[in-house]
Formats: structure tokens, C-alpha cells, sequence
């Protein structure tokens, strides 16, 4: 696919496949780039497997900087593309003002709610797949300590950690949870240097099996971890295959079937909310080849009970959203 790179403001580039038609579809991809082998990449691999099956073309964008979010939108919004997906939490206020402005476009954002005619919002119950994760932890921890690092800390990366902790305690009520956050600002993704002297400092503190929820700092986390041979717990895109052997599970987050949900659509995308929970795959956890050895028959039968239970009702995973606070830590 040859790629025709413009560049936006400082030096973000917009890749624009060549002889694209006007109604292409569009991906913006959040601060940390496509390639951050966690969420950006999981929307990646939806664009790519709809581009795959359809044989279309497709327009994508890299940002550098947040000043480059509304900039982004309405460059891609004037170029003609259509549906425009956009990845993170963060574009919620830019894309606010700028769909009324291009009522013709559809638009379609992850991890945040935008109540306009045009726009599709998609959120997951990252909670009920960390609920998982944390039963998995707690199982497979030796010393009943275990750790989980967020990246910027805001309420949606509380929803994964409260998730997480429910988990813990479910199949361990004694257990120990660490829990730290990377930083306060955007670059608390793209930071695996921290997310490593987190780890070791977690595991100073007996932490043996940490999740992170983290974008690209849990790149570091994970290196870590298998570095001083203790587990690690991925997330939003399957990373068992970074650490054979040494990556306990990941919480998967179906960011590519929301944005190859959206392509497919094309101009029909159909506004309003849209939850993607346990129930509909949305969230849930990698087993391969890659972890086998690590996941016993007690943890899959667990895994598996606690699953449908969720799915049917009959386990309520509290969601940190709804009311910013956790009933256990």
C-alpha cells in the first residue's frame, strides 16, 4: 500500500493510501503511536483486517502532540473521509466541537461518550475482563501479593484497577494489592522506563504477578517482570507472545472489532452508545500456546465459572465509572 505523508501541525503524519476515493474510511490513532503493541495497535489490527477483506483503502493519522486533536479532525473531516474513528478518551471534547460542524460525517469514538447525531460511542467493561485477570493473579501468586500499574490516571484506568482488585479478592479475600499510576499527563502512556522502576519497586514489596494498564509504559512493566522472573498480566491486545512463558494472560479489549465494526459500516454507521461487554466478546482473556503452561485446569474450571456468571448476571462487577468509587482495595 503506498502511503502519501502530509504533515500536520509540528510533525504529526496523515498516511493517505494513493487513489483513495473521497468517502474513504479514517483512524487517528491516540498519543503513542500505532505501533504501541496495546490499544493503538488492537485499532490498527481492525483497520487493517477490514481493509484485508474489503480490498478498500483506508486513511490513518498519527498525532505527536495534543494541540494536533482538533487540527486532525477537521483536516480528515474536509478531505472527505468517512466514517473517522478516533481512539481514547481524550478526543471526547475536541469531537464534541467539531461533529455539529460536519453533520454529513460520521464519527465514531472509543472509550468515551459523545452525545451528538453523528457520532458513535464505543466503551467496553474493561472491569469484567480485569475481574478475570485479577482471579487468574491471585491464583497463580506464591507469595499473596500482587501488583497492577495504570498509566495517566484518570477514572477509566481506576475502572480497570477496581475491576482487577474484585478479581483478586474473589478468589483470594487475603490477598495484598499494590496499585500505582504512571503520571497525570498524556506521556504516563509512553513511558516503559517508569513503568520498570514501578514494577521493581512493586516487586520490593512481594509483588509477584502485576497487571498493567498502561499503552506503551507497560512495555516496560512487562520486560520487567520477565527480567526478574516474576509474572505480568497484558492488556488491551494479546502480549502473551512479547514474554513466552512469562506474561500470565491479557486482559483483551476488542478495540479492532469496534473499529472494524465502524469501517464496515462505511457512511450507514449508526449513532448513539454502544457497550461491548463480556457477554458480546468485548472484553475477555487470551489463552495460546504462549501461556499454556502457566494456566492450570483449577484456574481455567475458575476461569470459566466466573465468566458465564458474568455474562448471565449473576456476578455484578462494580463499574469504578459509575460512581468513582471501589467497594474493595
Amino acid at each position: 500500500m503506498t502511503l502519501l505523508k502530509s504533515f500536520l501541525g509540528a510533525a504529526a503524519s496523515m498516511a493517505l493510501c494513493a487513489g483513495a476515493a473521497m468517502a474513504d474510511p479514517a483512524l487517528i490513532f491516540d498519543l503513542g503511536g500505532k505501533f504501541d503493541k496495546s490499544f493503538n495497535e488492537a485499532a490498527w489490527g481492525g483497520a487493517e483486517r477490514w481493509a484485508k477483506e474489503t480490498g478498500g483503502t483506508y486513511k490513518e493519522l498519527e498525532m505527536q502532540s495534543e494541540a494536533q486533536r482538533e487540527q486532525a479532525l477537521r483536516r480528515l473531516a474536509e478531505s472527505g473521509a468517512n466514517p473517522i474513528v478516533m481512539t481514547g478518551f481524550a478526543f471526547g471534547d475536541v469531537l464534541n466541537t467539531v461533529a455539529p460542524d460536519y453533520p454529513d460525517t460520521k464519527f465514531a469514538i472509543i472509550d468515551m461518550g459523545v452525545d451528538q447525531p453523528n457520532v458513535r460511542s464505543v466503551v467496553f467493561t474493561e472491569e469484567q475482563g480485569s475481574y478475570l485477570v485479577g482471579m487468574m493473579a491471585a491464583q497463580a501468586s506464591k507469595t499473596g501479593t500482587v501488583g497492577f500499574i495504570g498509566g495517566m490516571d484518570i477514572p477509566l484506568i481506576r475502572k480497570f484497577a477496581c475491576g482487577y482488585v474484585q478479581g483478586v479478592k474473589a478468589a483470594n479475600p487475603d490477598a495484598k494489592v499494590v496499585q500505582n499510576m504512571t503520571g497525570t499527563t498524556p506521556s504516563a502512556w509512553n513511558d516503559p522506563v517508569k513503568g520498570s522502576e514501578l514494577t521493581k519497586a512493586q516487586i520490593a514489596q512481594g509483588a509477584d504477578v502485576i497487571y498493567a494498564a498502561a499503552g506503551g509504559t507497560g512495555i516496560g512493566v512487562l520486560q520487567t517482570a520477565a527480567d526478574e522472573g516474576i509474572l505480568s498480566i497484558g492488556v488491551d491486545s494479546n502480549q502473551n507472545h512479547l514474554h513466552p512463558g512469562k506474561v500470565l494472560t491479557s486482559m483483551i479489549k476488542r478495540v479492532d472489532n469496534a473499529v472494524y465494526e465502524a469501517f464496515m459500516a462505511g457512511d450507514a454507521l449508526e449513532a448513539g452508545f454502544h457497550v461491548m461487554d463480556l457477554a458480546q466478546e468485548g472484553v475477555g482473556v487470551a489463552m495460546d500456546e504462549n501461556n499454556a503452561p502457566l494456566v492450570s485446569e483449577d484456574m481455567k474450571a475458575a476461569l470459566a465459572e466466573a465468566t458465564a456468571k458474568i455474562a448471565s448476571g449473576e456476578i455484578a462487577v462494580h463499574d469504578y465509572m459509575s460512581d468513582n468509587t471501589c467497594p474493595v482495595e
